[in-house]
C-alpha cells in the first residue's frame, strides 16, 4: 500500500487555490553574482546570476531593495542603495535565472531567497533588475581577484603565454614576442589570429606583466613561402601551421580586461567539423614592451627624467615586488587611496603607470597595512586607458567615512625572469626556510632579495655564520644575480663552510614615527649631572661627559617625545627571545634590542654634530585603537614587541629620550630619528624609518619644523612658510 509523504497534506491546500510555495533554487554552495553594465562603478550595474556553468539575468518583478541588499551583502558591500527596473544598465543576454526573487533580508546569498526556480520566468530582458550598492566595502571582504569573476569555462583560460620563434626573442629575458598558447585541458594551444586587434595583445600582455604592446612585424611571420625554406624559422612556422592545434578560434577584448577570460572568446569547432579550427590564418603574434625594471641590461639607458615627470603613484609595504599599498604625490605630500570604488581596472591602471603589467588583485580594508598621512583619494573611477592614477575621475580627500582602514592596495602581474629557478632553500625545517643555495653568499639585506627572489616574501631573520662573500644588494633588487660584485668570489666549501641561512614569510611589522609629536614636544632641558649617572652608564651622553667633574655641572639636552606605530601585518618582536635580553640594573629593565633607535643632529650638509641612542629598554603597547587588547606589556618580566595597529610611546621626561648638545653651537641643522637602524627586524618597508625636521638653535631656544618621515614628501620638499610660523617657540 502507498502512503502519502508526511509534508504531502500540507501542500494539499495550496496546490487546490492554484499556488504553488515559494521556491529556493538548489545548488551545491552560494552562487556567484556580478554587476556588469555600462561604466565601470564596481558597486552598480546589471545583477547577473552564474548557474551551470552561465550568466544569466534576474527579472525586476517583486524585486525590491531587500533583495538588492541581499545582493550587495553577497557581493562584499556594507548594503544597498537602491535598485533599478527594466533594464537600466542595458538588456542582458541568455537565460533569465530568476524571477519573482522574495528575500526577508537576512539571507547571506541571493539563492536562499524565494523564487519561481531557476530558469522559470515570464520576463524579457527589457526586464532585467539592477542594484546600486553603497560603495563601502564589508569588513573582512579582502579582494577583487581576476578569479572571483571567472565562471567554470573561463577558468581553462587562466595560464597565457608566449613562445618565441624568432631566434632574436629566444634570447631575451623575459620573453616578450611569441605565438599566444593557451592552456587547455593540459596542454599548450595557438590562438587564431583571425580578427585578432592590438586591444587583444595589450589584454595578453597585462596578463604577462608588460604595461603595453608594440605593433608585431608582420611579414616576419607571414605564412607566404620564405625565400629561404630550408631555414630554422621557416620550419618553426610551417610546423606551428600544420599542428593545427588552436582552440580559440576568435577573441574581442576591449584592451581594458585584467584577462582574456574577461573579453568575448569563441572557442574553434569540435574536431570532425567541416570547418578548419582557423580557417585562412595562423597563430596570433604579440610583441610586449617590458617596463623600465624589466628591460634587459643590453636595452639603451633611458634619459634621466625630469623633476616634473617623477613618478606620482607608489606601492608600499608589499611581499613582492609588484605589489603594496597604493600612494599617490599631491601638494608634494604621499597619501593613500580609499577603497570605495577601487576595483581590478582601476588597480590596473596603477600597475600600468608603475611598468607592470594589469592587475591580478584590487585589495580592499587596509589588507598591506594603513598608513599615517592624508587619505588623498576616493571613489576612484579609471576606464581602463588612462596612462595614470591622476586621469581617473576621482573625489579629494576621504568621502563617506573613509580611515586608513580602508586604505586601497593592488597585486600586479609581472614578468617571469627565471630568478626563481636560480636560487633555492635547503635543509630548512618548512619550504620557507633553510640555507641560501646560490652562486655566492650574500649580507646586510641579502636576505630580503633572496626571499624575493623565491617569491616567499619578506626575510623573517637571517640564519648565518658568515654571509659576506663579495656580494652586496641595496634591498630593491629582483634577484641576487643582480646585486653588486665586488672582485672575484672565493668562498670556502666542504665540511665547515661559511653559509647563508634565511628564514622567509609573508608578513611583516612596519614601525613609522608619529613625526608631528616630535615637532609638538620638543623642548631644552639644562639637567644635572647628579640627576644622570644612569643615563651616562647607558652611553645616551656625548664623549665630553666623560671629562666633566662629576656630579657637578650639567648636560644640555634636546629633548622630545616618541610614538612609534607598528602599521605592517605582522607584530614587531625582538630578534633574540627573553632568554638572550640583557639586565640592566641601574634602570631595572631589560633591554630586548641593542639599539631600537638612533637620535642625531646633523648639519645641514648631514655631518653628524651630536647623537644619542636609546636601547629598547621597553617595547610594549602603550596604546592600541579601540576595541583592540594589548598584548604586550614590560611589567613583571613580560612579553615585549608592537601589536599591529598598536604603538609605543616614549615620553620626553624619561632617560636617553634626548640628544644632547652640550657641545653644540647655535646654527640651523637637521634633527633625525632612525628606528629598527641595524634591520634586526625584518620590517615590510625600510624607507620611512627614518624621520626628520628642521633645526634652529640660537644657543637658548630651540625651534623644530617641517618634521616628516623619510618618504613623506618628495626630494627637498619643504613646508610653506605660513607653516612654519604657526609652530611655538619651545624655551629652555
Amino acid at each position: 500500500m502507498w502512503s502519502l509523504p508526511a509534508a504531502l497534506p500540507l501542500l494539499l491546500p495550496l496546490l487546490l487555490l492554484g499556488q504553488a510555495p515559494p521556491c529556493r533554487p538548489q545548488s551545491p554552495g552560494p552562487v556567484k553574482l556580478r554587476l556588469v553594465g555600462p561604466g565601470s562603478r564596481p558597486e552598480e550595474g546589471r545583477l547577473e546570476v552564474l548557474h551551470q556553468g552561465q550568466w544569466g539575468t534576474v527579472c525586476d518583478d517583486d524585486f525590491a531593495l531587500q533583495e538588492a541588499t541581499v545582493a550587495c551583502r553577497q557581493l562584499g558591500f556594507e548594503t544597498a542603495m537602491t535598485w533599478a527596473h527594466s533594464a537600466k544598465y542595458g538588456p542582458g543576454e541568455g537565460p533569465i535565472w530568476l524571477d519573482n526573487v522574495r528575500c526577508v533580508g537576512t539571507e547571506s546569498s541571493l539563492d536562499q531567497c524565494g523564487s519561481n526556480g531557476w530558469g522559470v520566468s515570464d520576463c524579457s530582458h527589457s526586464e532585467d533588475v539592477g542594484v546600486v550598492c553603497h560603495p563601502k566595502r564589508q569588513r573582512g571582504f579582502l579582494s577583487e581577484r581576476v578569479s572571483n569573476a571567472l565562471g567554470p569555462q573561463s577558468r581553462r583560460l587562466e595560464e597565457v603565454r608566449l613562445k618565441p620563434i624568432l631566434a632574436s626573442t629566444k634570447r631575451r629575458s623575459p620573453v616578450t614576442e611569441g605565438a599566444v598558447e593557451v592552456k587547455y585541458e593540459g596542454h599548450w594551444r595557438q590562438v587564431c589570429d583571425q580578427g585578432w586587434t592590438r586591444n587583444n595583445s595589450r589584454v595578453v600582455c597585462g596578463m604577462l606583466g608588460f604595461p603595453s604592446d608594440a605593433p608585431v612585424i608582420s611579414h616576419y611571420y607571414s605564412p607566404q613561402p620564405l625565400p629561404d625554406p630550408q631555414s630554422p624559422l621557416s620550419s618553426r612556422l610551417m610546423s606551428l601551421t600544420k599542428k593545427n592545434s588552436f582552440w580559440i578560434h576568435r577573441v574581442n577584448c576591449l584592451g581594458t580586461e585584467p584577462h582574456l577570460a574577461n573579453c568575448q572568446v569563441q572557442v574553434a569547432p569540435a574536431q570532425g567539423k567541416l570547418r578548419p579550427a582557423c580557417p585562412g590564418g595562423m597563430h596570433a603574434v604579440v610583441n610586449c614592451v617590458a617596463g623600465p625594471r624589466f628591460r634587459p641590461p643590453t636595452s639603451k639607458p633611458e634619459r634621466k627624467e625630469s623633476p616634473a615627470e617623477e613618478p606620482r603613484v607608489r606601492l608600499r609595504s608589499g611581499a613582492q615586488v609588484g605589489e603594496g599599498r597604493v600612494e599617490v604625490l599631491l601638494n608634494r605630500q604621499w597619501g593613500t587611496v580609499c577603497d570605495h570604488g577601487w576595483n581590478l581596472i582601476s588597480a590596473s591602471v596603477v600597475c600600468r603607470q608603475l611598468g607592470f603589467g594589469s592587475a591580478r588583485e584590487a585589495l580592499f580594508g587596509a589588507q598591506l597595512g594603513q598608513a599615517l598621512g592624508p587619505i588623498h583619494l576616493s571613489e576612484v573611477r579609471c576606464r581602463g586607458y588612462e596612462q595614470t592614477l591622476g586621469d581617473c575621475p576621482s573625489l579629494k580627500g576621504p568621502r563617506n567615512g573613509c580611515q586608513h582602514e580602508n586604505d586601497a592596495a593592488v597585486r600586479c602581474n609581472i614578468p617571469d625572469m627565471g630568478f626563481r629557478n636560480q636560487v633555492r632553500l635547503a635543509g630548512g625545517r618548512s619550504p620557507e626556510e633553510g640555507v641560501v643555495e646560490v652562486q655566492v653568499e650574500v649580507n646586510g639585506v641579502q636576505p630580503m632579495v633572496a626571499c624575493r627572489q623565491l617569491g616567499l616574501g619578506f626575510a623573517n631573520h637571517a640564519i648565518k655564520d658568515t654571509w659576506y662573500c663579495g656580494v652586496r644588494c641595496s634591498g630593491t633588487e629582483l634577484a641576487l644575480q643582480q646585486c653588486q660584485r665586488h672582485g672575484p668570489v672565493h668562498c670556502s666549501h666542504g665540511a665547515g663552510r661559511p653559509s647563508a641561512g634565511v628564514s622567509c614569510t609573508d608578513s611583516a611589522p612596519d614601525l613609522v614615527m608619529n613625526a608631528q609629536l616630535v615637532q609638538e614636544t620638543a623642548y631644552l632641558e639644562d639637567r644635572p649631572l647628579s640627576q644622570l649617572y644612569c643615563a651616562h652608564e647607558e652611553n645616551c651622553l656625548s664623549q665630553s661627559a666623560n671629562r666633566m667633574d662629576w656630579p657637578y655641572g650639567h648636560r644640555r639636552l634636546l629633548r622630545f617625545s616618541s610614538q612609534i606605530h607598528n602599521l605592517g601585518r605582522a607584530d614587531f618582536r625582538p630578534k633574540t627571545g627573553r632568554h638572550s635580553w640583557i639586565w640592566h640594573q641601574c634602570h631595572r629593565h631589560y633591554h630586548s634590542i641593542e639599539v631600537f633607535t638612533h637620535y642625531d643632529l646633523l648639519t645641514l650638509n648631514g655631518s653628524k654634530v651630536a647623537e644619542g641612542h636609546k636601547a629598547s629598554f621597553c617595547l610594549e603597547d602603550t596604546n592600541c585603537p579601540t576595541g583592540m587588547q594589548r598584548r604586550y606589556a614590560c611589567a613583571n618580566f613580560g612579553e615585549q614587541g608592537v601589536t599591529v595597529g598598536c604603538w609605543d610611546t616614549y615620553r620626553h621626561d624619561i632617560d636617553c629620550q634626548w640628544v644632547d648638545i652640550t657641545d653644540v653651537g647655535p646654527g640651523d641643522y637637521i634633527f633625525q630619528v632612525v628606528v629598527n637602524p641595524k634591520f634586526e627586524v625584518t620590517e615590510s618597508d625600510f624607507s620611512n624609518n627614518m624621520m626628520q625636521c628642521r633645526c634652529k638653535y640660537d644657543g637658548q631656544r630651540v625651534w623644530l619644523h617641517n618634521c616628516h618621515t623619510e618618504d613623506s614628501y618628495r626630494a627637498n620638499a619643504e613646508l610653506s612658510l605660513e607653516q612654519e610660523q604657526r609652530l611655538r617657540n619651545n624655551l629652555i
